[in-house]
């Protein structure tokens, strides 16, 4: 099993159309799962909305799968000019349901130190969602002033899937903001979600970078951010 990540601008009647074209399993041979989304960025404040920029999400039986589609699949055209990556799922806290990950015996590879992404997938409990929205925005807006921080984007389908991808240099900078003693902030957003949940259900998918095409931002982010663990 692997996962890619797409994100392409491709304009505001666009982005619509891109989510009432979200591929379904029975119809894309070798695909597991499939999330269109709106995207928007990771900060402190109220959520900032990218309206012209298109995400998708999918989980694929493996590399020919993803490149069947995206030589032959309509929404794979419409966001052939953004940008996507390959991801290797290697550890997993949670659950979700539509698509159950599959890491490999040798997946967590703990003495690489190198760039990593992690997924959130949530489906927001609704009555929840202005305490989601002030908890997350603490956490997003320590995360998006960490220089370790490569790229970083918040999802929206709606109604109710809410998630985040974000970039990091390293293995080790991902942990200090997640779990270090001086950046409270997400292990406060982790105890509150466990005390009253946010979601009715929620997965937080670490993933090794292996493959990216195309740019986001000017940029290509997994290069990016090799670069930058190299550079003293």
């Amino acid at each position: 099993m692997i996962v890619s990540v797409h994100f392409a601008d491709i304009g505001v009647r666009s982005v619509r159309a891109a989510l009432r074209e979200r591929p379904r399993p029975d119809d894309v041979p070798g695909l597991r799962y499939a999330q269109t989304t709106f995207t928007g960025a990771i900060a402190s404040g109220p959520p900032k909305l990218h309206p012209g920029r298109a995400g998708l999400m999918a989980a694929w039986d493996d590399d020919a799968a993803l490149d069947r589609f995206l030589a032959e699949g309509p929404l794979a055209r419409r966001l052939a000019g953004g940008w996507h990556v390959r991801l290797e799922p290697v550890r997993v806290a949670g659950s979700w349901s539509p698509m159950p990950v599959e890491t490999a015996p040798d997946a967590a590879r703990d003495d690489e130190d190198g760039p990593v992404v992690v997924l959130t997938l949530g489906q927001l409990r609704l009555r929840r969602a202005l305490p989601f929205l002030r908890a997350n925005s603490r956490a997003a807006g320590r995360a998006a002033a960490d220089p370790s921080l490569v790229a970083s984007v918040a999802l929206a389908g709606p109604p109710r899937f809410v998630g985040t991808f974000s970039l990091w240099q390293s293995v080790s900078a991902m942990r200090r903001y997640a779990y270090g003693a001086e950046r409270p902030e997400h292990k406060d957003v982790v105890r509150e979600h466990q005390t009253k949940p946010f979601h009715h259900e929620a997965a937080f998918i670490r993933c090794r970078p292996y493959g990216a095409q195309g740019t986001l931002d000017g940029r290509e982010p997994v290069a990016a951010a090799a670069m930058a663990q190299r550079t003293p």
